[in-house]
């Protein structure tokens, strides 16, 4: 599944990890809106925020040209101009960013976390965006694939080590499905434009950033299934998680978050309605 990362989830493997890397983004004012009373950061914060992320994760967060970009890092540099506070984007390992905002190395985690009831009980979520599981196919097919027990009877292609290859194949228990599991997305995707598969599974955003990039080669079908919501994470009593709150409701608001996802080809996985702690499980 996506990096839901509860339980650890495989890379899209679009684009693999370049190493540790340190970005800023510059800072700018803030925004006369609805929630600009809450746009203020505690004093401590004033000279800016620490954001852990793991670019390694496309089109998340990822390394390109030696800057982490993705919608993650878009999002953040937006708040940080709403907030009036440089934001530094700082690379790191994935399993260490939790810990880092609860022993205050970063200040805030951006990472594509999955909002569990679990993680709460160590942090603070803010959360921002939904993903799951999703389908792509060739864009001139009309054959259409909803939920896992539409593969019956079809061949789908995965990535190794994915959960959505650990899918396909329990879904394979229940009915006829061939699966056809591949080292790294760019040999999935090559499996699905020459036929060999009639639709590839990836992560609900991975696939939509696959149609995005594929020049009308590939469409989504179907409907994202096993979501759940993503959210910045920040340590608790750190009084970031209301003002991280005010800048992504005001990013919706005024149009800026939408533009974002449509610019990374992820707006399936807009919320209108971010909170704080939404954990369902």
């Amino acid at each position: 599944m996506h990096r839901k990362r509860a339980a650890q989830v495989g890379r899209c493997g679009i684009a693999a990890a370049l190493g540790s890397l340190v970005i800023t983004a510059a800072a700018g004012g803030g925004a006369a809106t609805a929630y600009a009373t809450s746009l203020h950061v505690p004093a401590k914060y004033a000279s800016g925020l620490r954001m852990g992320m793991d670019a390694t994760y496309p089109p998340d967060e990822f390394i390109q040209k030696g800057h982490i970009v993705g919608f993650d890092a878009d999002l953040a540099n937006a708040i940080g101009k709403l907030l009036g506070v440089k934001v530094t984007l700082v690379d790191a390992t994935f399993d260490t960013i939790i810990p880092g905002v609860v022993d205050g190395k970063f200040d805030v985690g951006n990472s594509s976390f999955t909002d569990t009831k679990a993680r709460e009980g160590q942090v603070q979520f803010v959360d921002y965006f939904r993903a799951g599981e999703g389908f792509y196919e060739k864009a001139n097919t009309s054959a259409t694939f909803n939920g896992l027990s539409s593969l019956c009877g079809h061949t789908v292609a995965v990535e190794t080590g994915t959960t959505e290859q650990m899918d396909a194949q329990s879904q394979g228990k229940k009915c006829h499905v061939t699966v056809l599991p591949f080292s790294d997305q760019n040999q999935t995707n090559l499996a699905v434009s020459d036929g060999r598969a009639q639709v590839g599974f990836a992560d609900s955003q991975v696939s939509a950033y696959i149609v995005h990039l594929s020049d009308g080669q590939f469409k989504l079908t179907g409907t994202p299934f096993s979501t759940a919501p993503y959210g910045f994470i920040v340590a608790k009593n750190s009084g970031l998680a209301q003002p991280l709150l005010a800048a992504v409701k005001t990013l919706i608001s005024d149009g800026q978050y939408r533009k974002i996802l449509d610019n990374w080809g992820v707006q399936q996985g807009a919320i209108t309605n971010p909170v704080i702690d939404g954990a369902s499980s």
